[in-house]
């Protein structure tokens, strides 16, 4: 979290920037400096909370002197019409920051919900919701972190920090084999080897070869569980690829460690939040 922290105020900064330009129009014409007010972010629907520390940070760079009182934490599950922060200070710099601070809520507090029901699909099973580098640029650790917050994992953070052979990787290296022996050899001895096939004859070539994990790449849950029973506990086995609400749980009976999911950041839906004076 530390090397998060060093990357989150620049990021505010720049989305601030992006917002504020040379200043705030509306507000600097409209409502006078020494005015001071307070003010509550309430969810218009049920969620899991994620974003406070990007939405603290943005109220504090636009004026130091706003009060940033949250009732509630990450993770929290908040029901409609809760107030979870309540604001204090100069009017102007509330109305400044409002946008950029809802904005980081919203979308960070959609991940987090939207794995939240992922999680819930597949409870009772094994399997393990996992997110990928399907990524927004610039706000991976926020959203890697909203993940976490709706009771999900996280896949690799990067390409530094994992390694995980695909298929162009296994086609440049001329086979699985040949992929997983280098990256075997090469590897820091702490760092698991996965790799991705498409089929049960790759599944076996991976195992043969050594491979920690295997990544069972768009696979039908019949395919999974074969992959599965082939398997016998030799691997630890991910499934991937088409995964939605409908099918995760069926995904999930195969027996399959974790079920990665792209959508997790790509493609989940900002949630409902206002900034109302009080």
């Amino acid at each position: 979290m530390t090397g998060a922290k060093v990357h989150l105020e620049p990021l505010v900064r720049l989305a601030l920037a992006e917002d504020l330009g040379p200043g705030d129009l509306t507000t600097a014409l409209t409502v006078d400096p020494t005015v001071q007010a307070q003010a509550e972010i309430v969810a218009k629907q049920d969620l899991v909370l994620s974003g406070l520390d990007p939405a603290r940070l943005t109220f504090s760079l636009v004026d130091p002197a706003i009060e940033f009182k949250p009732s509630a934490a990450d993770g929290d599950r908040i029901k409609i019409g809760t107030v979870m922060v309540r604001l204090n200070g100069p009017a102007q710099g509330l109305l400044t920051a409002e946008r950029v601070a809802l904005n980081f809520l919203m979308r960070l507090s959609g991940v987090a919900t939207l794995t939240a029901r992922f999680v819930a699909a597949v409870r009772g099973s094994r399997a393990k919701i996992v997110d990928t580098r399907k990524t927004t640029p610039g706000l991976r650790f926020l959203e890697k972190a909203a993940v976490r917050a709706g009771g999900g994992v996280n896949h690799r953070c990067g390409l530094y920090d994992g390694i995980l052979i695909k298929d162009n990787h296994i086609a440049a290296a001329g086979s699985i084999t040949a992929a997983v022996t280098r990256a075997g050899t090469g590897a820091p001895h702490t760092l698991k080897v996965e790799v991705e096939v498409e089929d049960l004859a790759g599944l076996e070539e991976a195992i043969a070869a050594g491979a920690d994990i295997v990544l069972l790449d768009n696979m039908s849950p019949e395919q999974l569980a074969r992959a599965v029973a082939l398997a016998r506990g030799r691997v630890r086995l991910e499934a991937s690829g088409g995964v939605n609400l409908d099918n995760v749980a069926q995904i999930a009976a195969t027996g399959v460690d974790f079920i990665s999911i792209g959508a997790l950041t790509h493609s989940a839906p900002a949630v409902d939040l206002s900034l109302r004076f009080i």
